[in-house]
């Protein structure tokens, strides 16, 4: 398993280039089999794919707030100092890697924004930790066990396709309607899967750990409590302003606490109500970006603070932003060709409804390595789904499933959501995918049964 989990981490090295290339090339992917599979001619697929271009702006920046304010509370204070509490817990190798697994999973079932970030600094704390007690740990493999939680995080509150299903106003509710998360999230097959993935993949990345002289340690710039490069991202962002005696006007509003209370009370009262009115409904994009908002105001305590938080994470969302109207251009050229239909009964012509949510899985897996972000994913193979499981009279909770499934497990072989981690440990993508395939395969089977044959 170690030695397939090279051979796979290789290939992506050689073989997959920036994902931003990807979307470029997917574009002319669907463009060329708009000309070939329906009756759109050359400048009319152009025409599509403008048309198209525009149309997920708000979906878009619904999905770089989730990262963003994910990322700005991973960076509270108050995270940072439970994550280095959380450090020394652990007495060996293998429980240190455990450990980084397992909290990474449990928030990116929370939130993905979160677990990244949180698990970067988690990883980074852990080495730390472990070198200055003797514990001769293996840091790519605790870098991997933090990037674990992308390959759950589909599965929980922050899962970009069921919670946009269950949004007033997304792209395909004339299609399909509002699908609560009782049909998506909350359902038993969902939950199943998550907790065994949630508990086993801790345990698989600890059996991999090297034994003898193999055992790569932390880098001794990053072994110290703080550090240049890498090591300074984990460093709290500094306060505009020097004593409160010498500030001005702006630099007093920046770091007024009172500002952000106030924020943070307006803030508490609507989601305190919304869940009173509507329960577990009232969850969907915006509230879960709106809640993280809240919190890291809140615990970041000045707005200056937040602020400045927010800009590190617009960072890792850069991919986000960018990417986002190249998905739309491609959704635009599918539905209005007519290529989605075509493609929807091409899987409505292999599948039955026994096997129909294990082939949108596997294709969803493949299609998760050239377009990497959940949400635009979803914007692409949406409308094919939906279509094709309405024409096979299926469950459209499940079929959403299956795609959140296969987008979340192939990023343990695409490096595109580890920027952020990488940036903050100082590793290359190979050191870490080769570990991370590794759990990836034995993620397959569990969703594949999961997907099947659970209710």
């Amino acid at each position: 398993m170690q030695r397939l989990g090279e051979i796979l981490s290789g290939f992506t090295r050689r073989y997959l280039p920036d994902s931003f290339i990807f979307a470029i090339l997917l574009t002319l992917v669907v463009y060329v089999m708009g000309l070939v599979f329906t009756d759109h001619g050359p400048y009319q697929l152009v025409l599509d794919w403008y048309g198209g271009f525009w149309n997920l702006l708000a979906f878009g920046m619904q999905m770089t707030l989730i990262l963003v304010t994910g990322y700005a509370l991973a960076n509270t204070a108050v995270v940072r100092r439970g994550l280095r509490r959380l450090a020394d817990w652990p007495q060996s190798p293998g429980q240190a890697v455990a450990l980084v697994a397992f909290v990474t999973g449990a928030l990116g079932l929370i939130n993905y924004g979160l677990s990244l970030v949180a698990g970067a600094l988690l990883a980074l704390e852990v080495g730390r930790s472990c070198a200055r007690r003797g514990i001769k740990v293996h840091f790519p493999l605790l870098v991997a066990a933090g990037y674990v939680g992308l390959m759950i995080w589909h599965n929980g509150l922050s899962g970009s396709a069921p919670l946009t299903v269950n949004t007033p106003g997304h792209f395909l509710e004339k299609q399909m309607g509002l699908l609560p998360l009782t049909e998506t999230i909350f359902r038993p097959f969902n939950i199943v899967v998550a907790l065994v993935l949630l508990f086993l993949s801790p345990w698989i990345l600890a059996r991999m750990h090297p034994t003898g002289g193999d055992v790569a340690e932390i880098p001794a710039a990053l072994a110290g409590s703080s550090g240049d490069g890498a090591a300074a991202a984990a460093e709290p962002p500094l306060v505009s302003g020097g004593p409160e005696a010498q500030q001005t006007l702006a630099e007093r509003l920046e770091n007024s606490r009172v500002l952000t209370g106030l924020v943070v009370l307006a803030g508490l009262v609507y989601i305190v109500s919304a869940f009173a009115q509507k329960g577990i409904a009232a969850l969907d994009i915006n509230m879960v970006v709106f809640i993280f908002l809240v919190l890291g105001l809140l615990l970041h305590g000045t707005p200056i603070r937040y602020a400045e938080a927010v800009a590190d994470g617009v960072r890792s969302a850069s991919g986000v932003i960018l990417q986002f109207p190249f998905y739309a251009g491609i959704m635009g050229i599918m539905t209005s060709s007519g290529l989605a239909a075509v493609i929807a009964n091409w899987f409505v012509a292999i599948s039955t409804p026994l096997t129909f949510p294990f082939w949108i899985f596997v294709s969803a897996g493949l299609v998760n390595l050239a377009v990497p972000s959940g949400g635009g994913q979803w914007a692409v193979q949406g409308p094919i789904v939906i279509q094709a499981a309405q024409a096979l009279h299926l469950d459209l909770g499940k079929a959403v499933m299956a795609v959140a499934f296969g987008d979340e497990l192939t990023n343990m072989i695409q490096p595109f959501w580890a920027l952020p981690l990488l940036g903050i440990t100082g590793l290359r993508a190979g050191q870490i995918l080769g570990y991370t395939a590794v759990v990836m395969l034995v993620a397959f089977v569990v969703m594949s049964v999961g997907l099947v044959f659970l209710p």
